[in-house]
Formats: C-alpha cells, structure tokens, sequence
C-alpha cells in the first residue's frame, strides 16, 4: 500500500547544521527516529484510514480484531517501503528542497545503502504477513501497489509528467480494496467506487500542497502541475476533479446499498469540499500571491473530508441497520 500525497519530515533532533546534507552528530534516538521517518508514518496513518473502514463495510459489522491487526500490519509495512524506497530514489531532489530536505538521506543519518535494505525487509515483511494471516489476493494488491508507486510514479512520471500524481496517484488507491478482500477474499463493484473516490480526490489534494510549494519543485524540475500552469488553471482542475470525487463518492450509496447514514454524510463533506475549492480557484483567479490563495486551507480540508467519508463508511452498516 502506498501513496503519492503529502508526508512527514523525518526529523529527528534540531540540526546544527543549516539542513543542507552537512554530517551531523547523531544518537541511537537519531537513528531510530530517521528510519521511521523514512517510512513517512502521515502517508500511512491516511492509508490505513482508507483500508480499515472498508473492512467494516465488507464484514457489514465489527471484523475479526485479528484479521484487522494482521491487515493494518501488513498494510503499514508495505506503505513504509514504497516510503523508504521512494526517499532513496529521490534523494537528490529531497537536498534541495525546504520541504524534504529534513530526511534522513539528505540529513546523512542513514545510508542510501542501509535504507534501501530497510525498504527491502519491510516489504517482504509486509507480504509474509498478508500471506500468512489475511491471504493470497491482498498480499498481491499490497505488492502491486508497493511496485506502482515506486517504478510508475517515482521512477517513470514524476520528474516527466504534469499528469505525475493523476496516475501515479492509483497508487494510494490500493487501500481501498486491500480492505475489502481482507474480509470478503474477492474484488466487487463497492470497493472500486472507493478507490475511484481516492484517485479523483488524490489531484486536488496534492495540487494544493504543490502549490504551496511550488518554488521548491520548480529548482529541482519536477513538473507538478503548479509549477507549468498559472495558479488560475491549476484551481480549475482542482474544481473539476473535486466535482468528480463528490459525484463518484455519492455512487456507493446505489452501487453498494448503503443506509441513509453514508450518503448524508457524504453529501455535507462533499459540499464542505465543494466550497473551499471552489474558494481557492476564485482566490488564483485574481492573484498569483500563495498569502491570498492560501492553498493550504484546501489540502487540510482534504486530509478531514477523506477521513470523515471513510468514517462514514464505518458506521453505516453500524448506524443504519
């Protein structure tokens, strides 16, 4: 499981060195808190947000806590590889940038070497533990999304494409149906909808975050959609990638036959989400300033309305018997 969107710094301890790639002094705490930072625990908490509900709608109930366990282990393993991978990979362009530029790779606390090992155990971890305790076709899905993200996104459309997170983004949609075959052990229309719901709301989320820190990405040539296209065009995609992402979000309701609880809920959020895109696409309209825009009002508006959709998702079998 993994994801193109936003993540965390690997901080460990303030640098007294200026965050450049200088070597710094480092303690075991250093160390430890450097190769969690290399899985990017934000990207996993989101996707573990994505899979786990899922599991409820598919069981129409409360899972076995065992099998939630194993699926969330798995799950989290996998996401941190494709992380760790993708930190190594993109290291270079991770020095240069404010953003990243706190990791561990471009901090010097570990080794290229040394977290291309880790990235490698966890993900076989990660399908031993798939295998072993939930089965065959998730443990399939969890390595074909670790392979998407690390050889589709990063190594073949991010530094390419505008269109790098559009596709590249499928890659974080693989939660969504790793939760349901954990339950069920076969793929249905009601999943689908669900990681159609994420790879529409992926654009918009991202966008808005590249858009913050566009300046960044525009001095390592990554060709996010912010840096080639004026601000204006950007909120007009996000507009009608939001529209979308509502519209499909609100097909579970016939598709899977949920309660009253699910598509009144997803109504709200949707609308909420609907409103502040189309907030930030009025704002780029007249200006090109990030302090008016403020795109980043948006990309935390879509970390809650992911989460609260999928909430949602939990409770309607629950609430709407």
């Amino acid at each position: 499981m993994s994801h193109a969107g936003p993540d965390a710094a690997a901080s460990a301890r303030p640098s007294t060195g200026d965050g450049t790639g200088a070597e710094e002094s480092k303690t075991w705490r250093d160390v430890v808190a450097a190769y969690v930072g290399l899985t990017k625990p934000r990207v996993i908490e989101l996707l573990l947000l994505t899979t786990v509900p899922v599991m409820f709608f598919a069981e129409r109930g409360v899972p076995a806590l065992g099998l939630v366990a194993a699926t969330v282990v798995g799950g989290a393993l996998s996401a941190g590889s494709a992380s760790a991978y993708n930190c190594v990979y993109d290291r270079d362009i991770d020095e240069q940038m404010r953003r990243t530029r706190r990791r561990a790779l471009p901090r010097h606390i570990v080794s290229p070497v040394s977290a291309l090992v880790f990235a490698t155990v966890l993900a076989v971890l990660s399908t031993v533990v798939l295998l072993l305790w939930v089965n065959l076709l998730s443990a399939l899905l969890s390595v074909l999304a670790n392979a998407f993200y690390v050889l589709v996104y990063t190594m073949l459309l991010k530094r390419r494409t505008t269109q790098n997170i559009v596709w590249g983004g499928l890659a974080g949609c693989f939660p969504a149906l790793i939760g349901w075959t954990a339950v069920t052990g076969e793929l249905a229309w009601t999943p689908v909808v669900l990681f159609l719901v994420v790879f529409f709301w992926t654009p918009p989320h991202t966008w808005a975050l590249a858009l913050r820190y566009r300046e960044d990405y525009r001095n390592v040539d990554v060709p996010m959609l912010p840096v080639v296209k004026p601000a204006r065009e950007v909120g007009r995609q996000v507009v009608v990638y939001s529209w979308v992402m509502v519209a499909t979000s609100l097909l579970l309701w016939p598709v899977a036959g949920t309660s009253l609880v699910y598509p009144a809920a997803a109504t709200v959020l949707g609308a909420v989400f609907l409103v502040e895109a189309h907030r930030m696409w009025s704002r780029t309209k007249t200006s090109e300033a990030l302090g008016e825009i403020n795109p980043m009002r948006l990309f935390h508006a879509s970390n809650l309305y992911l989460s609260l959709l999928f909430v949602a998702v939990a409770l309607d079998p629950l609430l709407g018997r």
